[in-house]
């Protein structure tokens, strides 16, 4: 997708005296479904971001985040995302001499990282629509790393297990981002492969008695076999199945001389390719 470089934002004067940036020209520029609503940028600060044109109950307006980094593009506790903060805090009390007890995450921690993993979901979910796979990986698994970092550690029975449901649903994009930046360069048995492999992960998850884990991974084994059809389907075919195609073509002419002439050079070829016979 293009990427585009963003106009200074238009600014007036309000009666109070005060200098306000006014995002109407943006949106006159920008009409809400003339054209995808979701574009990348590169806003005054160099950064790539990603807008998102919406309207909700007739307000018109924009929704942005950062493309790397915290998609809010905070920096809690001075690092780059909060995750990163508590796991140097976790290193850092169980390495002190005479630490009494494992490390965990307060209530109120883990919220803060539940708040942190919900941003950079919303944000993979947006860069696997505009076919950023490379950024959709690199998110889903900081997410799955945060993932295990609150069951591990979080004090609360409940914030332990709240994100596990979610597992099914993570890994099928995680393969799913994986499996299309290999078919964008032609790997298909590459793709192929990365789609068993996202199968055998979801086989090994332990069950959950949870209805969305359930219904994830059915969706997420119903969207695997999507994928694989859409591999086999960018397949080029090979020399033999091009053979094969034309043979019939020729019998269904009745050019036999043409088909037999085929059939000759498919078990040339079939030799060839397996020696064995």
């Amino acid at each position: 997708m293009e990427v585009e470089t963003a106009s200074p934002p238009e600014v007036f004067w309000s009666r109070s005296g005060e200098v306000n940036e006014d995002i109407g020209p943006i949106l006159e520029r920008w009409p809400y479904g003339e054209g995808p609503n979701v574009r990348k940028i590169v806003g005054r600060d160099g950064r790539e971001k990603v807008q998102i044109r919406v309207v909700l109950e007739g307000f018109h307006g924009l929704l942005q985040f950062e493309c790397d980094g915290r998609p809010d593009g905070k920096r809690p506790y001075g690092r780059e995302f909060a995750l990163d903060y508590f796991e140097d805090m976790k290193r850092t009390q169980e390495k002190a001499p005479g630490y009494p007890k494992k490390f965990e995450l307060s209530r109120e921690q883990a919220a803060e990282l539940f708040e942190e993993s919900m941003m950079t979901y919303q944000r993979y979910v947006i860069l696997l629509q505009m076919n950023d796979y490379p950024r959709v990986i690199r998110d889903t698994a900081r997410n799955m790393k945060l993932f295990r970092f609150v069951h591990e550690n979080a004090s609360h029975p409940e914030d332990r297990d709240r994100l596990e449901k979610w597992w099914a649903y993570i890994l099928r994009i995680h393969h799913t981002a994986r499996a299309m930046l290999r078919l964008e360069n032609g790997d298909y048995d590459g793709a192929a492969r990365i789609v068993e492999q996202a199968r055998s992960a979801l086989r090994k998850l332990p069950p959950q008695d949870d209805e969305v884990f359930q219904v994830e991974m059915k969706r997420s084994m119903k969207a695997l076999d999507e994928l694989e059809k859409l591999i086999e389907n960018r397949r080029p075919p090979t020399e033999l199945e091009l053979l094969e195609r034309e043979k019939a073509e020729a019998i269904a002419a009745e050019d036999y001389e043409r088909a037999a002439e085929l059939r000759d050079r498919i078990l040339e070829l079939q030799k060839r390719l397996d020696p064995s016979g």
